[in-house]
This record gives structure tokens, sequence and C-alpha cells, in this order.
């Protein structure tokens, strides 16, 4: 006899709610990633293992199960010691399940309602002249399958559909048809994770002369090893013998006074939707990821798309015009304004945007289109994010993160294009010495202009016949003449000293408008296409860490 039905191994109640846990949390995080039918049995687990579980767990449900003519129905019958279903080689009733419920009925009515036993399909093995002959059998729950091999397809699948829900299922087979193919592939071939909660019996070995038993049962034994049943309880009965059936209903017994077939039917359930899982999620967690390359390439990529090297340019141009602007001699400064300044050409500011405007409110600029060719690049940059992210990854996760690269690759222009409206290019305030330089200039602009006033009033006063007043000189060079000729030639002078200082500063200007745009865009790649491809592979790792706490049965 097994050791689990010998009451051995137990199964604990609250690791198998932990496994079932686990099982829940596979779904909940591989939601939307993995296809629907796929996960269709995990599904069904968890449903129907929170049913059973919230029902009786002082009843156990054993199913009787076998073909036409293989004598389930006269077993059940004399298991329960009573006429209760109907006995025939083709039933007129094969569609229904009859159930025979040891001790009080109330107690397992709502755990048959939920296997759905018609109530008019359920006996109560109960009796005042039984005494306590079946005390030993209180709790169990005996059903009488519909024929799997029966010709109405609604009878095969109402079989199914009640293996799927019981707790210990029992195998009859007879000595004609017990090596019957469909039998072995269809059935007992499937409940190999379930060995722990199957019986199988060869039925009306009173039609085998003695010398035969032994052989017959060693083929069968020999079948049942194949189908990976080894171990299984292999038991003959004789439904017209109570003797002949004492070695079954004492392994009823023993299941029903151990309360652990429902855990195990369960904890075979979690097995074998782990093993259909495992697959899935079969490779490391660290297969998968964003490696820095993916992640250069797709920021130069956006860089190129977003017109950073324009907007670049166009900030050094802007820190030159403005820088002459401000250091420039004041009397050229103004139609050096006339002058449009390159950044704001392309509704750019050079600063950052103000705390209390929104990002929804931060203008379009006028950045140049993307060409087709850089549109392209785009495109495959994100593909060679999936695509390396996704290599190693059994299928379908790979699908999954290249879907998750592309989710929001449509959102991408302009998110690109307020991020570059939005980044601070350095040109917000003037640096101190553009104002040193610039008061400097005023300076010698207002001594030249000191010196022509001067040469003016004397001229005029000459004019006028007036003696002019006594000018000063320094050397031989008057004063006045000296003013506005040291004041102009001060101010060429500085322009020019200027000049290459200016042009140094725009081009360092312009590189740190490009570091800082360069930074900007390749955040906007990581939000809009690594992270959606990162919670893919997070989801991953989270999956595979459910799916290994499912299968751990300690």
């Amino acid at each position: 006899m097994r050791d689990a039905l010998r009451g051995e191994h137990r199964i604990d109640a609250d690791t198998l709610l932990t496994r079932l846990n686990a099982v829940r949390r596979f779904l909940d995080t591989t939601d939307g990633y993995l296809p629907d039918e796929r996960l269709v049995t995990a599904h069904t687990l968890v449903e129907r293992a929170g049913s059973r579980l919230a029902l009786s767990r002082d009843h156990t449900v054993v199913a009787l199960a076998g073909s036409t003519g293989s004598g389930k129905s006269s077993l059940f019958n004399a298991l329960a010691r009573l006429d209760l279903s109907p006995v025939g080689v083709r039933r007129p009733t094969t569609g229904v399940a009859h159930a025979c419920v040891w001790g009080p009925l109330a107690g397992a009515t709502k755990l048959l309602d939920w296997i759905g036993v018609l109530p008019r399909h359920r006996f109560v093995r109960e009796s005042a002249l039984d005494a306590d002959d079946e005390s030993a059998l209180h709790g169990l729950i005996l059903l009488d399958l519909p024929d799997f091999d029966s010709v109405q397809r609604s009878h095969r699948l109402e079989v199914d559909r009640l293996l799927g829900l019981v707790d210990l299922v029992v195998w009859v087979v007879d000595p004609q048809k017990y090596a019957d193919r469909v039998v072995h592939e269809s059935y007992l071939r499937q409940f190999r994770r379930h060995r722990d909660v199957t019986v199988v019996v060869l039925n009306q070995v009173d039609r085998l002369p003695p010398a035969e038993l032994p052989r017959v049962l060693a083929d069968l034994r020999r079948l049942l090893d194949t189908d990976g049943l080894d171990g299984v309880p292999l038991l003959a009965t004789a439904a017209v013998d109570q003797a002949a059936i004492g070695e079954l209903r004492a392994t009823l017994e023993r299941t029903v006074a151990g309360r652990q077939a429902a855990l195990r039917r369960l904890s075979g359930d979690v097995d074998t939707v782990v093993a259909g899982l495992t697959e899935l999620v079969a490779a490391e967690p660290g297969a998968g990821e964003v490696d820095r390359e993916s992640r250069r390439t797709l920021a130069a990529a956006l860089g190129d798309v977003a017109g950073v090297p324009a907007v670049a340019g166009a900030t050094e141009e802007a820190y030159r015009h403005r820088a002459a602007g401000a250091t420039g001699w004041p009397v050229v400064r103004g139609w050096r304004r006339l002058r449009p300044d390159p950044l704001r050409r392309l509704h750019l500011t050079g600063a950052a945007p103000a705390e209390e405007e929104s990002e929804s409110l931060v203008a379009a600029t006028s950045v140049p289109d993307p060409t087709a060719t850089q549109r392209s690049a785009v495109g495959l940059a994100v593909r060679a994010v999936a695509e390396r992210a996704g290599t190693g990854l059994p299928a379908p996760w790979p699908a999954a993160v290249t879907a998750a690269a592309r989710s929001r690759q449509a959102d991408l222009p302009d998110a690109l294009d307020r991020t570059v409206a939005g980044t601070d290019l350095g040109l917000g305030r003037q640096p101190v010495w553009w104002r040193l330089v610039g008061g400097l200039q005023w300076l010698v602009t207002l001594t030249a202009l000191a010196g022509l006033l001067w040469l003016v009033a004397g001229y005029a006063l000459r004019a006028l016949g007036l003696p002019p007043p006594d000018n000063p000189t320094v050397g031989v060079v008057p004063l006045p003449t000296l003013l506005l000729l040291g004041g102009l030639l001060a101010g060429v002078l500085v322009a020019v000293l200027v000049k290459p200082v200016i042009r140094w500063a725009a081009g360092r200007a312009g590189r740190r408008a490009r570091k800082r745009l360069d930074a900007a865009v390749a955040g906007v790649g990581e939000e809009y296409v690594v992270t959606p491809v990162q919670e893919v592979l997070s989801c991953y790792a989270q999956a595979r860490t459910a799916l290994a706490e499912a299968a751990a049965r300690n």
C-alpha cells in the first residue's frame, strides 16, 4: 500500500495555502504578458482550490471511475451495501453521478452542490440497524461517475469535470479491458502527478481462474508503471463478495480517517500546474537586461530625432549673439538687436521654464522635422533594446518585451519636443564678465562722447565769435581730442580682445547645452522605452520567484 494512503507524508494546510497564493501571485504578475490559453489551468486551480478549501474539510470525496461494463456501479452498491446506483452493461443513467454519504447529509450538502450532484441522486448511508458498523467511513462521499467511454460526448465531458473536483479517484477496470488504450492514455497517464490520491482496482476477479489472477495483476502493474503510476495501490475486487472488497474498504477507511485526500489532491494539482508553467520561466532572471550599449544607441537616435545637434549649435550661436550684444560698442548694439536670436527662431529661450509652468503649457519648438532615416534609426534602436533585453528569455516573454518597448513609441515625438523646450540650456542669466565688459564699453563710449561734446562746444563758441576756453593738453594732443580718439580706440580694442573669449565661451556653452540635452533625451528614452522593458523583466523575475515558491512542498 502506498505511504500516502497509510497516512504518512502529511500535507500541511498552511504550506498548501502558501503554494496556492504563490500561483495566484504568478498569475497576477504575468497578467497581460502571457497568453490566456497558457494560464487557463492555473486560473482553474486557484478558483477550484479556493472553493474546495472553503467547504467541508471533514468530508472526503472519492469517485469510482471506469468504463462501461467494468462493474463500478456494482462495486458502488457493494460498498454502500445498498442498491443505490442502476446496474447494467449499458446504463440509461450514465450521464449523471450518484453520491452516497456516510454520516449526516447536512455537512456534505454544500460540497455536493459545488460538485454538481443533483439532490435526487444523493443518498445517505445511515441506518439504525448499522449501529457502529459504518462509523469508520463517516465523512466519506462516494461517487459513482458516468462511464468515460460512453458513446455520448456529454457523458465524457461530465466525467472530465467531476475528475477535476474529487479528492481521490478509484479507477475500476475489468479483466477484459484493463489494457484498453483509452483508459491509460486519456486518463490514467494524466494522473501521474496525483499518485497520492489514485487507487486502481481490478474488478470482477471472480471471473478469472485463480491461476490467471497473478499474471493479470502483474501485467496491469507493468502498464501502470509505464503510465508513471508506479507505487499506486492495485487491488483485486469482486462486487459479488463482501470479503473480496475488504481491502478496498479498508483503504477508504484509512483515507477518510486521515483527512488528507483533499489536501493531497490540491497539492497534486499545484504540482501539475507548476510543471506546465515551468517552461515559461525557465531562464535565469538575469538572462535578459537592458545593457549600456543599447541605452547609448537609443539615446543617440533619439537625440538626432529631437534635433539636439541643431539646438546645441543654435545655443552656441545665441551665446555669441547675446554676448556681442552685451559686450559690444553701445552705439551699434541697437543694430545688433535687429538680428534674430538663433534660439528664439526655434521658439527656445535657453532658460528653464518657470516653476509654475506646467509641462503641458511648454510651447512647441520649431526644431526641424526629423528625416525618414532618423525616424528609422529610432525604430531600429527600440527594436535593438527589446531584442537584447529579451535574449535568452523563454517564449512568449521576448514578444512581451518587444511590445513593452514599442508601447509608447508613438508618444516619443511630443515627449522629445517638450523635453527640448523645457531643458535649461544655461543661457538664463548673463555672466558677470558680460556686465563688466559692457560697463567698460559704456565707460569708454562716454569718454569718447565727452571728448566729442567738448570739441563741438569749442567749435560752436568759435562760430559765435566767442573766445574758446583753453583746452588742456596731454603732451601735444588736446585733451578733448584725446578723450574722443582714446574712447573710440579703447572701444575697438576691447571688442577685439573680447571676441576670442566670446568664441571660446560660446563653444563651451554649446557643449554644455549638448550635454544637458543628451541627458534629457536619454531620460525620455529611459521613461518611454527602457522602463516599460524593465517592468516586464521585473515581472519575469517575480513570476519565476512565485513559481519556485509554488513548487516548494516543504
